[in-house]
């Protein structure tokens, strides 16, 4: 049976039991929709430029939930660890780590150096973590500095965040290479507090998505990856619309939205995704969940 809708690869899992193609459900995906593509050609650029004092980084901002993790995910997975086993350390072209929930500059050096699970000391000064920190990324050459999240780094007053954005500054300045910085509007505020470190960090906006040929697009590129056996036809005017609203335009939602919807299709043998499945979703809007999350915490 021809299977036109789906994906070469992603047809193949149709041979598995339903309780599997459940599981796969869940499986991260790549999906290289237009803004993704061009955002990850910046990166690339970012990565071959050659070695100055003072190197360009750049900014992704765009809303919770909105892709910018998996656009990093992606882009690390195409520079690996190279094993190097003619020398006695190994190859890491890039760096990534999330901004630890301690806004300050010793745990910021801790969760790089958990990268290598280097040992380090609660009582340690920050310079001894300071110093660790640019030996290794010296000795495994790395090219680029990810750190996903930022604002959760910069949380705080203005002070604290001027002290941190030097830190982060003067790292890059060391080691001259790039830096990757990821997070929300927030993000964008914060690393405007610092003049030189705002005109060195060039922000890449990933915004939510608008209700246009685009979003019908990545709809198409979804539904060829979700294993389902008869079409969807996601691109239709009122499944597209619905999708639209229950996920608020952000990537994230959808595919959790898409998700769900495609369970429930395999465990009533639908095998394709309708208004009705929609609407049999357990779904609470983004927008909804977050106001109760504030409320909650109020």
């Amino acid at each position: 049976m021809k299977y036109d809708h789906l994906h070469p690869d992603t047809s193949i899992k149709l041979e598995s039991s339903d309780e599997k193609r459940i599981e796969m459900l869940t499986d991260p995906v790549w999906i290289g929709y237009p803004r993704a593509i061009k955002i990850m050609g910046f990166f690339e650029k970012l990565f071959r430029t050659s070695k100055r004092p003072r190197m360009p980084n750049l900014l992704l901002v765009g809303p919770t939930n909105n892709g910018k993790t998996s656009i990093l995910r992606r882009f690390e997975a195409l520079h690996p660890i190279n094993d190097n086993l003619e020398s006695d350390a190994a190859l890491v072209p890039i760096v990534s780590v999330s901004a630890p929930p301690v806004p300050d500059e010793s745990s910021f050096y801790d969760a790089i150096l958990h990268q290598f699970t280097t040992p380090t000391r609660p009582r340690d000064h920050a310079r001894n973590k300071r110093f660790q920190v640019i030996q290794i990324l010296k000795k495994v050459g790395t090219r680029i500095l990810i750190i996903d999240e930022i604002q959760d780094l910069l949380a705080g007053d203005s002070k604290k965040q001027l002290s941190l954005l030097n830190v982060i500054k003067h790292l890059g300045n060391e080691l001259e290479i790039p830096i990757i910085a990821s997070g929300v509007q927030s993000a964008l505020n914060a690393i405007q507090v610092d003049p030189q470190l705002a005109n060195r960090f060039e922000p890449i906006a990933l915004p939510r998505w608008e209700f246009n040929d685009d979003f019908r697009s990545l709809l198409a590129s979804f539904e060829s990856v979700i294993p389902l056996k008869k079409p969807s036809v996601l691109v239709s005017l009122k499944l597209s619309q619905k999708i639209f609203f229950m996920s608020e335009g952000t990537i994230g939602e959808i595919s959790m939205l898409l998700a769900k919807a495609a369970e429930i299709s395999i465990q009533t043998q639908e095998e394709r995704i309708t208004l009705k499945t929609l609407d049999e979703v357990e779904w609470i809007l983004p927008s909804e969940r977050r106001r109760k999350v504030e409320l909650s915490i109020q």
